[in-house]
C-alpha cells in the first residue's frame, strides 16, 4: 500500500524534492481524483487524493523517485450541454508534467463518446484509455549548469536563425546515427560550429514542447512533423531524445542550451499556447478535456458542446480565466529559470489577446507578461495573426514585444519579382517599418525581418517554383501563405538552362542581401543559406522525411551560397548602420569636414534625389539608398558616440541592366565597391563623385565612402589591383566609436 501524505497545493505539477514527490492538480468540476503510479508493466496503482484547496488537488508521496511514470483519473460531470466532459475511464496527462513518456495511438478508448454514436456526445465510452495513451513522469530537477550564463544579446545585434531539432540534424554525416535528430545531435560540435561560422546570434526552435501525433496522419503514413499540436506545456518532446523518455530528454535539452550558451548562441522556442492537440469536440480526451474542460477551454456561448476556435485547429485556450493564464505564465517562466531559454516566438499570438472576439492589444495576458519580473526580460516575439483576426495584426502589440513582419515577406517578394507599384512600400520595409511600429513607442527592432520561414517555400523554391507541389502530402490543404509571391524565373522547377540558374542564384542573394540589410532583426530559415529545396512543396507540416530535412551534401553553387551569407552576416556584424537602435529621423552630421548630410537620403538611378513623382510611378523598380554613418544619434553601451563607414546601395530589380550614376562630391569624394549579387561582376577599385556604376540586372552593388586620403590612394592606384579582390570578398573599415 503506498504511503501518503497531505502534500501541499503549490507549486502545481509533480515536484520531487530529493526525499519524495508532490502531486497538485487544478480542477473546479472534480468531485473526486485519484493519482496513477504506473509501474514498467504498464500496471497501475491508484491513490485517492483527499487534499484539496482552492480548488488544488495533491498528495505527497515520500517514496516516490524520478522516472516514476503516472496519470490521472477525474470523476465528475460528464454533461456537454454544460461544458463538462469528465471521465474517469480516460488516464490524463498533468497539464505540469515536466516529462511525458509515450504517444497516442488512436484508439477509440482515447475518446470520451463512441464512434457508432450519430451524436458523438451522448453514449459515453467506459473502455480504458491507459493500454493507449501517453504518461506523465516525475523528473529530478537538478542539472550541473557550471557557469552557463545567457549571451543576452541586443536585438539591434541579433541575427535569428529558424530551425527544426530533427529536420536540422538527420542529415549531417558528421553528427553519429544514434543520435541524428535529437536535442544531442543539435548539440553536436560540427552543428554548432556551422551556426557560429555562419554568425547567427540566436537559434529560434519549433515547437519542442511535448506534441502529439494525429491519428489522421499516421493513418496515411505521415506525421506531426512541425510540432504545432501540443498537449505538454512544460515537457521537452520526448521524441527528441537520444538517451530516454523517463526524464532524460530533460537533461538532454538543458544540455543542449548549455551547449548553445558556450558558443554564445541564444536559444528561442516556438511555442504553441493558443491551442492544444486535444481538437474540438470531436478530439480524444488526453488531459484538459477531462480535467475541467470549461475553465480551460474557450467553449461557444450559446452552445457549450461546441468550441470557440480562431486557430484552426478546432479549440482556443480560455484566455480569460485565471488558470489558464496561471499555467502559461508558469511554463514561461520554468523554462527561463529551470531551462535557461532565452526567448519565445509565440505561434498565433492574436489568439492570446483575444479575451472575447476582437484582438485586445491590453488584455490580461500582455498585462502580466508586462509585469512579470522574469518573462519581461526575455525576447517576446509574436506571429501577430490567427484565423480570428481577419488578416494581418502587424503592428498592433505592446511596447514588450517585436513581431513576425508578415508584410516585409510580403513587399520584399513582390518588389524582386517584379510586381509593379512597389518601391515604396520596399523602402519603408527595408528602414524599419516604422509606419507599423512608431506609433506604439517601439523601434525597428519590433520587426522581425524575413523572407522565408518553415510555413512557405525554401529560398530556393521561391526562385524555382510559381506553383506549389505538394502531391506528398497526401492532401493540398492548410497552406501557410494565401499566395506564395514567387517567380521561377522562368522555368517551373529544375533546369539545365545556365542562365536561369544564374538568374535563380543571383535571386537569392538578392533576398540574403535585402534581408540583411534592413533595418530591424533579420531571420533566416535553416538550410536557406545552403539553397536547399523542398522540390516546390510549400507546406511540409506532414513530411518528416528528406523532403524536409536539410541536407549537407553540398554542390559547387550550394557552397558558393553559403559562403556569400557569411560574409553578408559578418558584413552586417562590422556596420552599426544597418543595424541602428533608432528610426531614421532626418537627423544631420558633419562628416571628415564633407558638408552636412541627411542620415538617409534616397538617389533615381540618374543621381537625383527622390521625389513624389518618382515613388509613384508605378514601374519604378530601381533605387539608390545612402547611409549616413556620420549620423548615428544613439551611443553606444558606455554612452560614446558610434560612427560608422557610409554606404551607398544601388539597388535594381529591373529587367535590365542599369547605369546608376554616383551622388555629387558634398557626398564624398570617392566610393570603394563592397559587394555585388552579381558575384561575376568586377566592379573596379574606386569611383569619384557623379561617375556611373554598371548594376546588373536583378542585383544589389554596395559601395562604401572612402575618406580623402583613402581616395587619393585609390585614384592614384593601378587599375589591375581591383581584380586581386573580388567585389564579394571586399571588407570596409567596419563599425568604429569615437
Amino acid at each position: 500500500m503506498q504511503q501518503t501524505w497531505p502534500g501541499h497545493p503549490y507549486p502545481l505539477g509533480a515536484t520531487y524534492d530529493g526525499t519524495g514527490t508532490n502531486f497538485a492538480l487544478y480542477s473546479s468540476v472534480a468531485e473526486r481524483v485519484e493519482l496513477c503510479l504506473i509501474d514498467d508493466d504498464g500496471n497501475e496503482t491508484r491513490c485517492e487524493v483527499t487534499e484539496t484547496d482552492a480548488y488544488v488537488w495533491h498528495v505527497y508521496l515520500p517514496t516516490v523517485q524520478p522516472g516514476q511514470r503516472y496519470g490521472y483519473r477525474v470523476h465528475g460531470p460528464y454533461d456537454p450541454d454544460r461544458g463538462h466532459r469528465c471521465n474517469p475511464y480516460k488516464l490524463l496527462l498533468d497539464p505540469y508534467a515536466k516529462a511525458i513518456d509515450g504517444q497516442i495511438d488512436g484508439d477509440e478508448a482515447l475518446f470520451a463518446y463512441r464512434f457508432d454514436d450519430p451524436d458523438f456526445q451522448t453514449v459515453v465510452n467506459d473502455d480504458d484509455s491507459l493500454p493507449h495513451t501517453m504518461t506523465s513522469v516525475v523528473t529530478n530537477p537538478f542539472f550541473d549548469w557550471g557557469h552557463d550564463r545567457p549571451p543576452d544579446r541586443e536585438y539591434h545585434d541579433s541575427v535569428i536563425y529558424e530551425a527544426h531539432v530533427k529536420g536540422m540534424t538527420m542529415l549531417h554525416p558528421d553528427v553519429p546515427d544514434e543520435i541524428r535528430g535529437t536535442y544531442a545531435a543539435l548539440a553536436h560540435p560540427s552543428v554548432v560550429s556551422h551556426l557560429v561560422d555562419l554568425g547567427v546570434t540566436a537559434i529560434e526552435l519549433m515547437p519542442v514542447h511535448q506534441f502529439v501525433q494525429d491519428p489522421p496522419l499516421t493513418e496515411k503514413g505521415l506525421s506531426n512533423y512541425w510540432g504545432y499540436n501540443t498537449i505538454g506545456y512544460f515537457a521537452p518532446h520526448n521524441d527528441y531524445s537520444a538517451f530516454g523518455t523517463r526524464g532524460e530528454q530533460v537533461l538532454e535539452f538543458k544540455s543542449l542550451v548549455k551547449a548553445m550558451h558556450a558558443a554564445g548562441i541564444e536559444v528561442i522556442l516556438d511555442v504553441v499556447y493558443n491551442h492544444t492537440a486535444e481538437g474540438n469536440h470531436l478530439g480524444p480526451t488526453l488531459s484538459f478535456r477531462g480535467i475541467d474542460n470549461a475553465s480551460y477551454y474557450r467553449l461557444v456561448d450559446d452552445d457549450k458542446r461546441h468550441y470557440f476556435d480562431t486557430t484552426g485547429t478546432g479549440n482556443s485556450l480560455l484566455m480569460r480565466s485565471p488558470h489558464v493564464l496561471q499555467m502559461i505564465m508558469d511554463s514561461l517562466r520554468y523554462w527561463i529559470t529551470d531551462m535557461h531559454v532565452d526567448g519565445f516566438r509565440f505561434d498565433l499570438a492574436a489568439t492570446l489577446a483575444r479575451q472575447f472576439h476582437e484582438v485586445d492589444r491590453l488584455s490580461s495576458f500582455f498585462d502580466i507578461i508586462q509585469q512579470d519580473p522574469v518573462i519581461s526580460q526575455v525576447k517576446l516575439i509574436a506571429e501577430p495573426w490567427d484565423l480570428g483576426s481577419g488578416g494581418y495584426q502587424v503592428g498592433g502589440f505592446p511596447p514588450l514585444w517585436t513581431e513576425w513582419n508578415g508584410k516585409y515577406r510580403d513587399t520584399v517578394r513582390d518588389f524582386w519579382r517584379g510586381e509593379p507599384d512597389t518601391l515604396g512600400e520596399f523602402a519603408s520595409r527595408i528602414t524599419g517599418s516604422s509606419d507599423l511600429y512608431e506609433q506604439t513607442g517601439r523601434t525597428p527592432i519590433a520587426s522581425i525581418n524575413f523572407v522565408t520561414a518553415h510555413d512557405g517555400f525554401t529560398l530556393r523554391d521561391l526562385v524555382s517554383y510559381n506553383d506549389k507541389h505538394n502531391d506528398a502530402n497526401g492532401e493540398d490543404g492548410q497552406d501557410g501563405e494565401s499566395h506564395n509571391r514567387s517567380w521561377n524565373c522562368g522555368v517551373e522547377g529544375p533546369t539545365d538552362d545556365v542562365e536561369v540558374n544564374a538568374l535563380r542564384a543571383r535571386q537569392q542573394r538578392n533576398f540574403l542581401t535585402t534581408l540583411l540589410l534592413s533595418q530591424g532583426v533579420p531571420m533566416i530559415a535553416h538550410g536557406d543559406e545552403m539553397g536547399r529545396t523542398q522540390d516546390g512543396n510549400n507546406n511540409t507540416y506532414a513530411q518528416d522525411n528528406e523532403l524536409a530535412w536539410v541536407h549537407w551534401d553540398l554542390d559547387e553553387e550550394q557552397n558558393a551560397l553559403l559562403a556569400f551569407t557569411r560574409r553578408l552576416i559578418a558584413f552586417r556584424a562590422d556596420h552599426p548602420v544597418i543595424r541602428r537602435r533608432r528610426f531614421f529621423n532626418g537627423s544631420t552630421s558633419p562628416a571628415n569636414g564633407l558638408p552636412e548630410l541627411p542620415d538617409l537620403a534616397w538617389f533615381e538611378p540618374n543621381g537625383t534625389a527622390m521625389g513624389p513623382d518618382a515613388w509613384n510611378t508605378g514601374f519604378a523598380r530601381s533605387v539608390a539608398v545612402f547611409l549616413n554613418g556620420e549620423a548615428i544619434e544613439e551611443p553606444d553601451v558606455r554612452g560614446r558616440r558610434v560612427t560608422d563607414d557610409s554606404l551607398y546601395l544601388l539597388i535594381n530589380a529591373d529587367a535590365d541592366d542599369i547605369e546608376f550614376s554616383l551622388p555629387d562630391a558634398d557626398f564624398g569624394a570617392g566610393w570603394s565597391p563592397v559587394l555585388s549579387t552579381d558575384t561575376d561582376q568586377d566592379l573596379g577599385a574606386s569611383y569619384e563623385p557623379r561617375e556611373q556604376v554598371a548594376v546588373t540586372a536583378r542585383s544589389i552593388v554596395i559601395l562604401a565612402r572612402l575618406s580623402a586620403v583613402e581616395t587619393e590612394s585609390a585614384l592614384s592606384a593601378p587599375s589591375p589591383a581591383a581584380a586581386e579582390t573580388p567585389p564579394t570578398t571586399r571588407r570596409t573599415r567596419g563599425g568604429r566609436t569615437q
